[in-house]
């Protein structure tokens, strides 16, 4: 059997370990034991910390602290040795308040990390039981439930009424429903109802099961998508390259200048030495040694402003990129929705709807408290969540006697209720596919034409379309399946995720800055068209990830100019996308919180992350962390970003704006026979205090 989508071999005996006593037995202790040491731990490597060592060495490669470094070791071997400390001193506090900001950033993401380790429920030797994800091996039987978070890729050899959530791998709000297979079927990825295969990462919102572990680590769907980051490269600031163009062209006047003035002083005075001198003077007046402390002070009171508008700050360059961003590109689940489903619109028999804004009216209750009753007690469910959120306690005084799970010719979860006393009807309830709710409530065709015109009619605005229905039963015998029941139709209920409220507010500052948003996301284009319409995005156009796949790079660089909202889309397609905005010179921003997002996050000028509940692989790959992760926070991180890139290009003017006269100065003596007025240490001293105090004026404007 081939593993899916690129899953490590996994040997035919393991596969084919189904039965009830060897899955009752699993694996043994000692073969897990070999193939821990064999495959390595069930973990994503880890990159390695940014330590305060680390984090000095790459402060050290910033060209204009080199270039302030330089400026010391000059003066060092000259015996300038006041000037010297003077420069070596700014340098070391640079590093000093760079090193500060990002230790504590890093110290947050551990945190973050420490909380999303997961833990598996396993079978080895005949004992169950509980161990650290990390130890989990190819081959292990492991056990699911409601609100397990699946350690593995693995197959179900045992599923009862599941649904799992692979949001994080695929995009889509809504879970998938899972069906046990012994034998391996066809290769799948992730996504798609009524399939064998779980994923690590995922949650198992509904159901229990069974799974034979198929790949760990590396080797996983979510392992091999942190594999590819290693590949990508993160693309140097845009004020970091600008900066070391300015260094090499102060660098090259400077020299030729100074060469120039001491040959001038030799020949005109006759005395090389102070010529010598008045030459590294006039070198240092146009060096600009105060652009590494203005710009190392900007960034730190920069990521300071940021991080009161719940944004952390990775890497403090990428503050000004933010500030520059021309695109920004969000994923739809948990940024702009708030990844959990809400009930929005109800339906009756008669077609009369309510629109759910506060309490509905009364002749709504019953088909709520309906399908309240057809939902999980305790739900892990999203969509039973929804229902209980809407229609409260609807199971006060009642006994849950039964429950009829999922079944792939009955796609509808029906619940036998019993009053307290044990006396009377049984009451029965069932939501499910409109489709299945039909069967049971036995509709004729013209029914269930008309059914079907209400579900697209509800599907059309995005909404996922169930149907709810009632029964009563006297006795207690019950019949094997809910298809023996009298069922009443009581009713649709759509559903959606809802849009978070400081969205639509939150795209219009984004236009007014002259900002595209582009909603990028691996749902359905009905449920994409709806929510991007509802954000304030033009929705005109959809287009589909299999539509992505027909497109050559410069037919998608051309697409991307107009195109606003991508759906179905895939994490290679969300890589190209934000290539070929690149290749059309705008400065993208890229927000996402799945897996599936980290490639385009580590590609994008700038990837924002969810640091609530994205994944540590997001985290890794991106520059900044939303710690609420609303939408609206990054908006406001971009208002202060351009903010801060503004007053720091005032600052850097103002600066090269004083070295003119500066330099005049240590000039003019020399050409007009007059005493040199600017030593080094006179000139050390006004760029590197009076200059930077003075720029910081700008900070706060």
């Amino acid at each position: 059997m081939l593993p899916p989508c690129g899953m490590a071999k996994t040997s035919a005996v393991d596969v084919q370990r189904t039965t009830p006593d060897i899955a009752a037995v699993g694996l043994p202790a000692a073969e897990a034991a070999r193939r821990l040491v064999a495959d390595g731990p069930n973990e994503l490597p880890r990159p390695e910390r940014r330590t305060p060592l680390r984090i000095v060495a790459e402060v050290l490669r910033e060209p204009m602290l080199l270039l302030l470094l330089a400026g010391g070791g000059i003066y060092l071997l000259i015996g300038s040795l006041e000037e010297a400390l003077i420069l070596l001193a700014f340098a070391c506090l640079s590093i000093v308040i760079t090193v500060v900001q990002e230790t504590r950033t890093e110290k947050v993401l551990e945190a973050l990390r420490d909380l999303t380790s997961p833990r598996a429920q396993v079978i080895r030797d005949g004992a169950t039981l509980r161990i650290a994800g990390r130890d989990v091996v190819r081959g292990d039987v492991i056990l699911l439930a409601e609100g397990d978070r699946v350690a593995a890729d693995a197959q179900l050899f045992v599923a009862s009424d599941m649904l799992a959530d692979e949001s994080l791998l695929t995009g889509e709000s809504v879970a998938v429903r899972k069906q046990a297979n012994a034998i391996a079927p066809a290769p799948a990825p992730p996504g798609g109802d009524d399939l064998p295969f779980v994923f690590a990462g995922s949650l198992i919102v509904r159901g229990s099961g069974q799974a034979i572990v198929l790949a760990t680590g590396v080797r996983s769907e979510i392992g091999k998508i942190g594999q590819s980051l290693q590949s990508l490269a993160m693309e140097p600031p845009r004020l970091q390259q600008q900066t070391r163009r300015l260094v090499r062209l102060f660098a090259v006047l400077g020299v030729g200048v100074s060469l120039v003035l001491v040959l001038l002083y030799g020949m005109l005075r006759g005395n090389w030495l102070e010529g010598a001198l008045a030459g590294i003077a006039l070198g240092m007046s146009m060096m600009p040694e105060e652009f590494p402390v203005v710009l190392t002070v900007f960034m730190a009171m920069g990521a300071w402003r940021i991080s009161k508008a719940r944004v952390l700050t990775r890497r403090a360059a990428a503050i000004e990129t933010l500030g520059s961003a021309t695109v920004l590109c969000t994923d739809k689940t948990g940024t702009l929705t708030e990844n959990r489903m809400q009930i929005t619109r109800l339906v009756l028999p008669r077609g009369r709807q309510h629109p759910m804004s506060g309490e509905p009216p009364p002749v709504f209750r019953k088909l709520l408290q309906t399908g309240s009753l057809a939902s999980s007690p305790q739900p892990s469910d999203p969509m039973d969540r929804a229902f209980h959120d809407a229609a409260g306690e609807a199971g006060n005084g009642l006994t849950l006697l039964k429950t009829y799970g999922l079944r792939p010719d009955l796609l509808a979860v029906t619940q036998v209720w019993q009053s307290g006393s044990g006396k009377g009807h049984l009451s029965i309830a069932s939501k499910g596919a409109p489709e299945s709710i039909a069967k049971l409530c036995r509709f004729t065709q013209q029914q269930k034409a008309v059914l079907a015109k209400s579900v697209d009619a509800l599907a059309a605005q995005g909404l996922r379309v169930l149907g709810v229905a009632s029964a009563r039963h006297t006795g207690q015998k019950l019949p094997a399946s809910p298809t023996g029941f009298a069922f009443t139709f009581e009713g649709l209920v759509g559903l959606a995720d809802p849009l978070r409220a400081t969205v639509p507010a939150a795209v219009q500052s984004c236009r007014e800055a002259g900002i595209r948003v582009i909603m990028i996301t691996g749902d359905y284009p009905a449920t994409a068209k709806a929510i991007a319409a509802e954000a304030g995005l033009d929705a005109t156009h959809v287009m589909s990830g299999d539509e992505v796949a027909t497109l050559d790079d410069a037919a998608l660089a051309t697409a991307v100019r107009s195109v606003t909202v991508f759906a179905r889309i895939m994490p290679q397609q969300k890589l190209r996308i934000v290539n070929a905005l690149k290749a059309n010179g705008d400065v993208v921003a890229m927000t996402g919180d799945g897996v599936n997002d980290a490639p385009s996050l580590k590609a994008a000028h700038i990837g924002v992350a969810m640091g609530g509940r994205g994944t540590d692989v997001a985290r890794e790959a991106s520059s900044l962390v939303l710690l609420d992760d609303d939408f609206g926070s990054i908006v406001k991180a971009m208002a202060l970003g351009r903010r801060i890139y503004d007053n720091l290009r005032k600052a850097m003017g103002f600066i090269l704006a004083v070295h003119m006269p500066i330099a005049g100065l240590a000039l003019a003596p020399v050409l007009f026979g007059l005493p040199v007025l600017f030593s080094p240490i006179h000139i050390a001293f006004l760029e590197m205090v009076i200059d930077p105090v003075c720029s910081l004026a700008f900070e706060a404007e």
